[in-house]
């Protein structure tokens, strides 16, 4: 009898907070927007019988009530340090490595990609009439590849720098050997699959040297670096769910001041600000930056061209 009434009791208990997860979701508001994840979530989806007989309808309704289900951000987070304290080290494509750094995992491309974007260089080069540089960014799990957990897959990204992309014939940009000649310092965010500002100075001074105008490298210390977010978060610490590490810093090495700015992000020049600071009161703070990442397109005595990055 006893046992009876602690299975009853156990069941009640869970009904219970079934039901009053249900009454939750219902009575909380629908959001637009995961800031924590960084993505648009889904919406209670329209009902209609077509929708219902594909599938459809009932596929819209599982992913609205996962995406709405209450305190969603702090369950995926609790899942992910679960999952990590299980042994686990790699959380949607995304690795925890060393130095609590987050790494997005790189795949070999399939179906020809890389071939194909390379062929639409080439013939880009081919019209251009200038000459045209070619620099292929390494990602972090080629620089810092170290750090990786044992036994992670990688593509080599460097044997395809040193060889398919090289066999372009273009004249190349070395950012492969530059980035790997600093990659013992933060070159790369922890939480974000972007440079920082330093590995984009190193990047800059790669562009130089294939240039052949190294004497007109700017030195380091002729930049006053301004901290202006100590909280970053990046896209990385949304899709992985790996919440508990220490957040980045975003720093700004040139002065906005006195500088004349003109956009082309509309397809039509338009005065601009090389800082959109209202970015760093949102998830999104990297935004706040126009072209302090770009690279640059060319470069003569009168105009430095970015393209954005």
């Amino acid at each position: 009898m006893r046992a009876n009434t602690y299975y009853r009791l156990v069941t009640a208990m869970f009904c219970l907070f079934l039901g009053g997860l249900m009454v939750w979701h219902v009575l909380l508001p629908d959001r637009d927007r995961s800031a924590v994840e960084n993505r648009t979530l889904q919406q209670l989806p329209e009902f209609s019988w077509a929708g219902v007989k594909d599938g459809s309808y009932m596929r819209s309704i599982e992913e609205y009530i996962a995406d709405q289900f209450p305190v969603r951000d702090g369950w995926t987070g609790a899942k992910s340090r679960m999952e990590w304290l299980l042994g686990k080290r790699e959380f949607n494509k995304v690795y925890l490595a060393e130095d609590d750094t987050l790494i997005s995992r790189v795949d070999a491309p399939e179906d020809g990609l890389d071939e194909k974007n390379l062929s639409y260089i080439r013939s880009l080069a081919e019209r251009a009439g200038v000459p045209v540089y070619l620099g292929m960014i390494p990602s972090a799990a080629e620089i810092w590849k170290d750090k990786l957990p044992d036994g992670a897959a990688n593509w080599d990204q460097a044997a395809w720098i040193n060889s398919t992309v090289a066999d372009t014939g273009l004249p190349q940009v070395n950012l492969l050997g530059t980035l790997r000649e600093h990659a013992d310092e933060p070159i790369f965010y922890r939480t974000d699959h972007h440079w920082t500002t330093l590995g984009a100075y190193y990047g800059y001074t790669a562009i130089m040297e294939a240039l052949g105008r190294e004497e007109n490298i700017l030195p380091q210390d002729v930049f006053t670096p301004e901290t202006v977010s100590e909280n970053f978060n990046g896209t990385l610490y949304s899709t992985s769910g790996i919440h508990w590490l220490p957040s980045d810093s975003i720093s700004y090495w040139v002065e906005d001041a006195g500088l004349e700015i003109t956009s082309w992000r509309t397809g039509k020049p338009e005065p601009a600000e090389l800082y959109d600071r209202s970015y760093l009161e949102q998830k999104d703070q990297y935004s706040s930056i126009l072209v302090l990442y770009s690279v640059p397109n060319f470069i003569t005595d009168q105009n430095l061209v970015f393209l954005s990055r």
